[in-house]
């Protein structure tokens, strides 16, 4: 991967990026995506924004090597720290943790209001960005879901709006599974719903051979519970 060649996940992110949007790519590593953006599609400006030191100076260096200075700021700073209100109206965060992604949008709500979309790929937990669109009036517009090298991604896009539109009947079940995912069901999605289903049956089934303890019996709905939605799910395939 490189500023020309990005990999399948982030190309599919890039797809979402609207055309002459101002950017702000946070956890951007090499500033990869920027890069990309500003040289394939004519990207006006970019924040390209790290939180560590190497990856930073790394951003840095593929910045001026591809001579974009001009139109990327590479940035250090935790999450949406970054940026200064009103100057982008997209944001792209990719390859964090779900809960990690809600939680630097929480923490940078003051950066958000002339933001138009966010693009966001969590590699876990999906559903903490799910809830915190609903809790914060950011309409779920589109969802992808891609395999590559072996692991799962799923992509998601948010602008202001209606935060319940999408989820029309089960809102639990589309919070975990996503809206836009449950109505494609793609061979991706069965394969990790899958896998999951069957990682939630071996727990279930240690639990039962566990001292038994209120926690215990707690975990084991929990998990009865999730297998539940989710085999409703794949069964929903036409719904």
């Amino acid at each position: 991967m490189n500023t020309d060649k990005l990999s399948a996940r982030l190309a599919s992110v890039s797809n979402y990026v609207p055309k002459g949007a101002r950017l702000a790519d946070i956890g951007s590593d090499h500033a990869y995506l920027p890069c990309y953006l500003a040289k394939n599609e004519g990207l006006p400006f970019a924040i390209a924004g790290e939180v560590a030191k190497g990856p930073f100076q790394l951003a840095e260096r593929n910045v001026l090597a591809e001579g974009l200075a001009g139109v990327i700021s590479v940035r250090l700073g935790d999450g949406l720290e970054v940026i200064q209100p009103g100057e982008v109206d997209c944001i792209t965060i990719a390859g964090m943790g779900g809960a990690l992604i809600a939680n630097i949008l929480e923490n940078g709500k003051d950066k958000l209001t002339s933001v138009k979309r966010l693009v966001l790929q969590p590699n876990i937990s999906a559903i903490s960005i799910r809830k915190w669109f609903i809790e914060n009036n950011w309409e779920l517009i589109d969802e992808e879901i891609l395999e590559e090298d072996g692991k799962i991604y799923e992509i998601l896009i948010g602008e202001k709006g209606d935060p319940n539109k999408p989820y029309k009947k089960n809102l639990d079940m589309g919070l975990l599974v996503g809206p836009f995912l449950l109505q494609k069901q793609d061979k991706t999605f069965k394969k990790k719903w899958t896998a999951e289903i069957n990682n939630w049956q071996r727990i279930y089934e240690a639990l039962e051979g566990a001292s038994q303890s209120p926690e215990t019996n707690e975990k084991k709905l929990e998990m009865i519970a999730k297998i539940k939605l989710v085999e409703e799910a794949l069964k929903n395939e036409n719904s």
